[in-house]
């Protein structure tokens, strides 16, 4: 789904509201209560609202989606971002990569055409992905394998991540609000991301546009931690004026 200026404020109206009625949407953008209801169900489908009887609420910010459900959406706009990303990691760099299928997707990209890398993530596709090219040093986290995707947390986690200091890290997040926080569903890969942010010399956030404006529990960082933030769609003026203020390079991927 490609958000329009009309959803973003939808999206920021139930933000502010907790809630908002089909009707009352309809009169303040000046649309029809049909048109309301095809956007709201965009938006539902890519998890940033809730319907109810009548209106729409926020999505859920506790649990994430399904592992499979999220990998299946928004499959171009990834493989485009990760192409983006592949082209500013040079050969030869020493690389951190969480959890998330847009960083598998980066894994994907990377693995195609460069050469020694060395890797570490605790994410099992990640490695999968990486170990294929036989030019690269794959090295994947001790800890708890997470069974709904393949995420590796816990504090055995954090103790083999902190034993390194690597050229990037390639970070994915759950949502971005509209004041630049990033935000995951478990404070234990949210622990793991920040370690990897933490001990990287640069920094990448990689996130397709669903994520802006989506609503998660645990807080990650902010985008003025990053020096770079890949997407496939130009974020609002606000947002992007916070970047530029902060010296955070926009990465804008083609469609």
């Amino acid at each position: 789904m490609s958000r329009s200026p009309r959803h973003d404020k939808i999206l920021q109206l139930v933000r502010e509201n907790g809630f908002m009625p089909i009707e009352e949407l309809a009169r303040l953008l000046d649309v029809t209560p049909q048109t309301i209801r095809r956007d709201i169900n965009q938006l539902c489908e890519a998890n940033l609202l809730r319907r109810y009887h009548g209106g729409a609420a926020l999505g859920n910010s506790v649990e994430n989606e399904d592992y499979l459900a999220r990998k299946g959406k928004f499959q171009s706009e990834k493989a485009h971002i990760a192409q983006l990303v592949a082209a500013n990691i040079p050969d030869h760099a020493s690389i951190f990569m969480s959890i998330g299928t847009t960083i598998e997707a980066v894994a994907q990209a990377l693995a195609l055409k460069h050469k020694g890398l060395r890797v570490i993530t605790n994410n099992i596709h990640v490695a999968s992905i990486m170990s294929a090219n036989p030019d690269f040093t794959v090295m994947i986290t001790s800890g708890v394998v997470r069974a709904s995707d393949g995420g590796v947390t816990g504090v055995a986690t954090l103790d083999f991540i902190n034993q390194f200091k690597v050229d990037y890290a390639i970070i994915g997040a759950s949502g971005i609000e509209t004041d630049g926080s990033l935000l995951d569903f478990d404070y234990r890969e949210v622990r793991v991301a920040q370690a990897m942010m933490a001990n990287a010399r640069h920094r990448f956030l990689a996130a397709d546009h669903s994520k802006f404006g989506r609503n998660a529990l645990v807080r990650m960082g902010h985008l003025s931690d990053f020096h770079m933030v890949f997407t496939d769609t130009a974020p609002s003026q606000a947002m992007t004026k916070m970047m530029q203020e902060h010296g955070v390079a926009l990465q804008l991927a083609s469609r």
